[in-house]
């Protein structure tokens, strides 16, 4: 029943809307739309609670995520889509989810918003913890997709915030915070996308922005975090480094370059008078803020500069960078961080380093996917730098140099793309030593400690990588989604839809599959699938993590999903023969590192694997399921200190 909602009752001013000419409509409208403001304006008060709350859990390396359907759920994906360019943020910080996906953007997706349990499901495929903060935003206040939504993070311990333009609705039962603002009714009876949907990108806009304000993002009112990627944000960067640094727009862009188009950097670094990477350790202790940076005393750059810069290396070791400022070694010779950058997420681990003990983990953080072939270098390095911060906030310490760096990226088996990480790490400042390897060579360490030994990954991808005890390395795989890949999760769920799409045209018999990938979507029938897609910006991920059902229901019986994972096996344990061949490992005389979501969660693939590899007469000595491969990249960081 709606007919109790205000924005659902009828506006006595706008009964003869038809009869109007198209001046009396529009000024009819921006008298209703003068209202909106004074709406919010009673809000203020819990909106500035609300901000308070989700800065606290930034801060601590949460995130912000918005929950909604329809014009709700639009608005929720615009505000956070904007978050990235204008302040800089990586795209996981502040996520947009709408009911019935990426394809409810664009077009209405029938029933979608009467799904509470898609909301579960989407906030599960997010990871949403107490960490986070989730918004509901529901007009009606009684969507059901965003009641089981907020009742979910509720249930995870996340801060839960509702949105809504009615009073008294069913939303404040499982909101810990509610912003009403409360608009009347429509000009056009229930259409929320007028009076409402403007109250909406308000309080929005203020929640976004006013955290953003408090957590540094902002000078003034100047947008000194914005990300430049296209031709006005360049210039807007160029003016901006100009008028602070008081310099003029060509030196700016010079300097600008200096520091990788980071705005802040070059503002501290021409204020100040300071190399780069003395610039970016100022911002790391500010936490961020230019302001605080900017206002720090000479007297501590000094001591800094007296640190480990001009401590000679130990032998075997590979020098500091030139110029680099960091603080004094008793700071920072203890910590460790270990990175594993993939093609779906990446993981940073802080930890902490006694020679003769294992490091122990202080911190962890994580951000989205650090793949430079696929994301682009910027990006990757962005990605990392952001999953760094987590860490150090996880562990309640503000970001600074360490004393060893262990990276491990997809890409980084080829040499331009190694080196590419290699210097950028060395002029970071991040670690006073660094070593970068492929994220395989980290599965293999975390689960071997020396010797020979072969990592097979399936994840988003595949691959496989062999050492021996000579030390020779071998590969086999890693050839991306066009060229290679079998085995992989992208593989796999490929492999279903193709599946799905033949029994829809009745080339094979009826499959389970077909009811799991439309679900899974949120289409109707498998013709939508392919549109479905088409509008998902990271769909490989997205047909990746489809694999978990498929080998589900190969589990199940389901006879089209049990040849998919028979010949996903099959091609695994074809890319392990292909790494022992060249490095002479005979059965029996290597252990076997497993890793990749796919093999991590899907037993049941784990166990064909294996099963072929013992027909074969390659069975390893042993099988070590790796669960975090960024411990790995920690253990290579100590390495670097043995």
């Amino acid at each position: 029943m709606l007919n109790h909602l205000t924005t659902e009752q009828h506006n006595p001013d706008s009964a003869a809307i038809d009869a109007l000419s198209a001046l009396d409509i529009v000024t009819l409208m921006n008298r209703e739309d003068a209202q909106v403001a004074a709406a919010v304006q009673t809000q203020l008060p819990v909106i500035a609670r609300a901000v308070d709350l989700i800065v606290g859990r930034l801060q601590r390396g949460g995130r912000l995520l918005y929950l909604g359907a329809g014009t709700s759920g639009r608005l929720g994906v615009l505000d956070a889509a904007e978050c990235p360019p204008t302040f800089s943020t990586p795209p996981e910080l502040v996520v947009g989810l709408i009911a019935g996906g990426s394809a409810a953007l664009t077009r209405a997706v029938e029933g979608a918003e009467d799904r509470p349990e898609w909301a579960r499901r989407d906030l599960e495929a997010c990871a949403v913890s107490a960490a986070d903060s989730v918004v509901g935003i529901a007009t009606s206040g009684r969507t059901p997709f965003v009641l089981g939504g907020l009742a979910y993070a509720r249930d995870c311990g996340a801060a839960t915030i509702g949105l809504s333009c009615n009073a008294d609705s069913a939303l404040a039962a499982v909101a810990e915070l509610m912003i009403t603002p409360v608009v009347g009714p429509e000009v056009i009876s229930g259409s929320t996308r007028l009076k409402a949907g403007t109250a909406t990108k308000l309080v929005l806009n203020m929640l976004t922005t006013a955290s953003m304000v408090r957590l540094g993002k902002t000078y003034g009112n100047l947008m000194v975090d914005l990300r430049a990627t296209n031709t006005k944000l360049l210039d807007r960067a160029r003016r901006i480094v100009a008028l602070l640094g008081e310099i003029s727009p060509e030196e700016a862009e010079r300097v600008l370059a200096a520091c990788a188009g980071d705005v802040k950097t070059a503002i501290v670094m021409q204020r100040r008078g300071v190399p780069v990477a003395q610039a970016r350790q100022w911002l790391c202790e500010a936490q961020g803020h230019l302001r605080v940076a900017l206002e720090r005393p000479n007297a501590m750059a000094d001591a800094a500069a007296a640190g480990l810069r001009d401590a000679p290396d130990r032998p075997g070791r590979p020098p500091a960078a030139a110029g680099r400022c960091t603080p004094r070694a008793a700071e920072i010779t203890t910590l460790l961080l270990g990175v594993d950058g993939g093609g779906t997420k990446t993981t940073a681990i802080l930890a902490e380093y006694a020679a003769g003990e294992p490091p122990r983990v202080l911190g962890r953080g994580t951000s989205g996917p650090s793949n430079p072939l696929v994301a682009g270098m910027h990006a990757a390095q962005t990605q990392i730098a952001a999953a760094v911060t987590a860490a150090f906030q996880a562990a309640g310490r503000p970001v600074a140099p360490v004393a060893a760096l262990g990276l491990g990226a997809a890409g980084t088996g080829r040499e331009p793309v190694r080196r590419a990480f290699v210097e950028w790490c060395e002029q970071s400042g991040l670690a006073v030593r660094c070593c970068v390897g492929h994220d395989a060579q980290l599965i293999l360490r975390a689960a071997v400690s020396a010797g020979p030994g072969v990592a097979l990954v399936s994840g988003t991808g595949s691959l496989a990588y062999g050492v021996d005890a000579a030390g020779q390395a071998a590969r086999a795989g890693g050839w991306g989604a066009l060229l290679g890949d079998e085995g992989s999760g992208y593989a796999i769920g490929r492999e279903a839809l193709r599946a799905v799409a033949r029994a829809a045209d009745g080339r094979i018999d009826p499959t389970e599959l077909s009811a799991l990938a439309l679900d899974y979507f949120q289409v109707a029938d498998a013709r939508a699938l392919s549109a479905a897609m088409a509008d998902e910006p990271a769909w490989r991920q997205r047909v990746a993590a489809l694999a978990e059902l498929v080998v589900a229901a190969a589990e199940r019986g389901d006879a089209t999903a049990l040849h998919i994972v028979d010949a996903a096996a099959a091609d695994l344990a074809e890319l392990v023969r292909a790494v022992l061949h060249p490095l002479q490992l005979s059965a029996a005389s290597y252990p076997l590192a497993l890793a990749g979501g796919v093999l991590r969660h899907a037993s049941a693939l784990r166990q064909r694997v294996l099963e072929r590899l013992t027909q074969q007469h390659c069975a390893p000595s042993s099988v070590t399921v790796v669960d975090e491969p960024a411990f790995g990249a920690v253990l290579l960081a100590a390495d670097l200190l043995a």
